[in-house]
């Protein structure tokens, strides 16, 4: 954007570092940035936004940067003629191309509305995204598609990696212990799904500890501890999750 009184360094979803110039002119500092003059900086390193004229910088920490090959759990909020736009989580709407979902060519909306609606969740793979366009989807890898049971919560996608343990490790001894399915989006998106509501409520809180203290030592021990006093509690239902 400019003008005569408006100039942008930074465009909308870019990477932006601490003292970065984002724009000069009639702009209001929002969050993380500040004004001196009429030039606003940025105070962090993270991803430029523009609303109206308040700019604004998201903390990359907390931001979920699409890869090729992370899996993601979205919502569909929109449906155009090619296809699907999904809220991953993420500055960057992604979109689902019909052809990422349909064996044959498809001609009319209808169909694309026939296949998913506005508010579905779907998972599905990144399979493009270089930060000059918005990242593409598929879903036609074993086990994607629309999700159609479960418990979905968000966690900071900074944690999965704690999630998930190394080499699998926290994920698999929780879906072990716990006797339930869980999913995990790269983007910070958790999907849940057990044979009882308190098996979801318990597992769900122990993900939430796991998000809080992710940073500290001893973890995997208080995590198992954690659903033994929930099976003690006659919360854990003993058998095979879906």
């Amino acid at each position: 954007m400019s003008g005569a009184s408006l100039t942008m360094y930074a465009q909308k979803k870019q990477l932006v570092t601490p003292g970065e110039l984002l724009a000069q002119g009639d702009y209001y500092p929002d969050l993380n940035t500040f004004k001196i003059g009429n030039s606003v900086y940025s105070t962090i390193l993270g991803i430029s936004d523009l609303r109206e004229n308040r700019l604004s910088v998201v903390p990359l920490k907390h931001c979920y940067i699409p890869s090729v090959g992370d899996l993601v759990i979205g919502t569909i909020v929109d449906i155009g003629m090619s296809g699907w736009s999904v809220d991953i989580n993420s500055p960057y709407p992604a979109l689902l191309l019909a052809t990422e979902v349909l064996n044959r060519q498809h001609s009319q909306r209808t169909e694309t509305d026939r296949i998913f609606s506005v508010g579905d969740l779907v998972k599905a793979k990144v399979i493009a995204f270089d930060r000059t366009r918005d990242p593409l989807l598929t879903v036609k890898d074993r086990g994607l598609g629309k999700v159609t049971h479960g418990r979905v919560m968000k966690i900071s996608a900074s944690k999965i990696p704690s999630l998930i343990g190394k080499e699998g490790s926290m994920i698999s001894m929780l879906k072990k212990e716990s006797s339930c399915s869980l999913s995990v989006g790269q983007n910070g998106i958790v999907l849940v799904t057990c044979e009882s509501p308190e098996n979801e409520e318990l597992v769900m809180d122990v993900v939430k500890m796991i998000e809080r203290e992710a940073h500290t030592h001893g973890l995997t021990d208080r995590v198992l501890d954690m659903i033994k006093k929930g099976r003690k509690g006659g919360k854990v239902v003993e058998g095979e999750g879906p």
